[in-house]
């Protein structure tokens, strides 16, 4: 069974999250603040992180780094993490963090799932939805 952890303090985050990665295969936990992910990783050894970028007082960055901080010192094991942002500039922070993937937001459903089918599967996800379109000089 696939088991999934869900990271935001707004209770519509979490309930839109839940209802897009929920397939009744996969088993999810939810902690509402950063400082508790640690914790609940190593309890819960979840194949992906889902994290809100704004979490009180540790927010979505921290988290990540948490984690592989963790992870390079030999005290858990790997787990990708997929991490919402709040605007498009925040992607720049996004990439320097190294996580598996981003999406901005507003959520979409379909962008959702791809980007948490594309983590499960040892892959990565950026958001390309707010790329500039390159176009072609006639």
């Amino acid at each position: 069974m696939t088991k999934i952890l869900l990271v935001a303090d707004a209770t519509t985050v979490l309930e839109e999250l839940a209802a897009v990665v929920d397939d009744g295969e996969r088993e999810i936990r939810v902690a509402r603040t950063g400082e508790v992910v640690r914790r609940l990783a190593a309890e819960f050894e979840p194949d992906l992180v889902i994290t809100d970028s704004q979490v009180q007082n540790m927010g979505g960055f921290a988290i990540a780094f948490d984690l592989v901080h963790e992870e390079s010192g030999g005290r858990a094991g790997h787990v990708p993490v997929l991490v919402l942002l709040d605007r498009r500039a925040d992607v720049f922070l996004a990439r320097r963090t190294g996580v598996e993937g981003y999406l901005v937001k507003p959520l979409d459903p379909v962008r959702l799932r791809r980007a948490v089918e594309a983590l499960l599967a040892g892959g990565t996800f950026r958001d390309g939805s707010f790329t500039p379109i390159t176009v072609a000089a006639s």
